[in-house]
């Protein structure tokens, strides 16, 4: 790879221990994906939950944290992806003391690397939207293919050790998404149906990603009635990033690069699959193993302010039977706090927990403690990923789920 002087510094140690190991790293993903060069990175977005870390990981943080030779912190805009709890309900969710201790010593360490722990999947709904042609580091499947998509940035997925050397570098090896060449549309869907449901854009997202099928294709989807709104294409490029591993979409005349088909080459390719509501209640129906239920989580991607006022209206009046999750940022939390919606559906039996992913919070020792195994969601991502957990997962809509929590099943 071509470095500038800057990067050379690095290399050499000339700018400390900490950004030469980062550096060294990031050469050695640029040779494997055959980048010529480094591109300038704004923002840097890491995933890196305990649970995946485990304790050679954490370890790995607290020597960088702890390096004596200077330079070890991150020098641009830096956050977190969600963390594996949230400490104030840690008791609910029966999580086990040493969980808790080394989730604190992950934080400990990002600290003192100067990034800021902000615990979210949807910092473009709540931090700082990226904009067009901004190229960043983000690590969540679900931020990335939102930025690049929605926002028209440019990010790869970054593994977690990757998204926190560019922020201890400040940029990024020049591949995929972040050139152009594979920002365009290498297959074409049309959509006969349009979703009006969180379930079902994260259900349709589903069915595109399972058609895409791999992390270079790129969907150009036509047919849709109108633009859909943040919290639809948030759980439609979540479900679709979850499915196919997407990372880039194109919504022709609604997202930015896509204003017309051939913007993005799409009109030289041929219809590839048509898209009806048979087939994304299909997806949905596949997941509806069971009618009773143990658990009811809204989680993956964190909730929305918006959607919280939903569930909040739902809950009025009701007590619920089983327990009931609703999973959101810190960033949110407050404002949830503030408008009386977080009190409305507690007074109901439910849970607003902060900051954390149920998947990644040791879902299946959560599952073992608590006795869940059937669990429903609105989540086209969640049911997804929870099934390798040992869970049955249903896919339901919010309204389907606040009534199964209150009945114990899901009609």
């Amino acid at each position: 790879m071509r470095l500038n002087d800057d990067e050379q510094a690095m290399l050499a140690g000339s700018l400390g221990r900490v950004p030469q190991i980062a550096i060294q790293h990031q050469i050695k993903v640029g040779d494997f994906f055959g980048a010529t060069d480094f591109v300038p990175v704004t923002q840097a977005h890491i995933m890196a939950d305990t649970e995946s870390l485990g304790e050679a990981g954490v370890r790995w943080l607290e020597a960088l944290a702890d390096e004596d030779a200077g330079g070890g912190r991150v020098r641009i805009p830096s956050i977190t992806d969600p963390r594996g709890t949230d400490f104030s309900k840690s008791d609910l969710l029966k999580q086990a003391p040493w969980m808790l201790t080394l989730e604190r010593r992950a934080i400990d360490a990002f600290v003192r690397l100067g990034v800021s722990m902000t615990d979210t999947c949807i910092n473009y709904q709540t931090i700082q939207a990226p904009t067009r042609g901004e190229h960043l580091a983000f690590g969540d499947t679900g931020v990335v293919i939102y930025s690049n998509s929605v926002c028209g940035a440019r990010s790869n997925f970054e593994g977690g050790p990757s998204a926190l050397s560019a922020g201890l570098t400040g940029r990024t090896p020049r591949y995929g998404f972040h050139l152009e060449m594979h920002r365009q549309a290498t297959i074409r869907i049309c959509v006969d149906w349009t979703p009006i449901t969180l379930n079902d854009w994260g259900a349709l997202g589903g069915v595109i990603g399972r058609l895409a099928g791999n992390y270079w294709s790129v969907p150009a989807v036509e047919g849709l009635d109108g633009a859909p709104g943040s919290d639809a294409l948030k759980h439609f490029g979540a479900a679709m990033a979850s499915f196919g591993s997407i990372a880039l979409f194109h919504l022709v005349g609604i997202t930015p690069e896509a204003a017309r088909l051939e913007d993005v080459g799409g009109d030289r390719l041929p219809v590839a699959h048509r898209i009806g509501q048979a087939d994304v209640k299909a997806l949905q129906n596949s997941y509806a193993v069971s009618d009773e239920i143990d658990v009811v989580v809204f989680s993956a991607p964190q909730l929305s302010l918006y959607e919280l006022r939903r569930i909040a209206e739902l809950c009025d009046g009701r007590r619920f039977l089983k327990p009931m999750l609703a999973v959101t940022s810190p960033q949110v939390k407050p404002d949830a706090d503030r408008f009386g919606l977080t009190e409305r559906i507690e007074a109901a039996g439910g849970q607003v927990l902060s900051g954390m992913c149920f998947y990644q919070s040791y879902a299946r020792e959560m599952a073992e403690a608590n006795g869940w195994k059937r669990l429903a969601t609105n989540s086209a991502k969640l049911v997804n990923i929870l099934g390798g957990y040992g869970y049955v997962p249903m896919l339901a809509t919010m309204e389907q789920c606040i009534e199964a929590a209150e009945t114990g099943r899901l009609a």
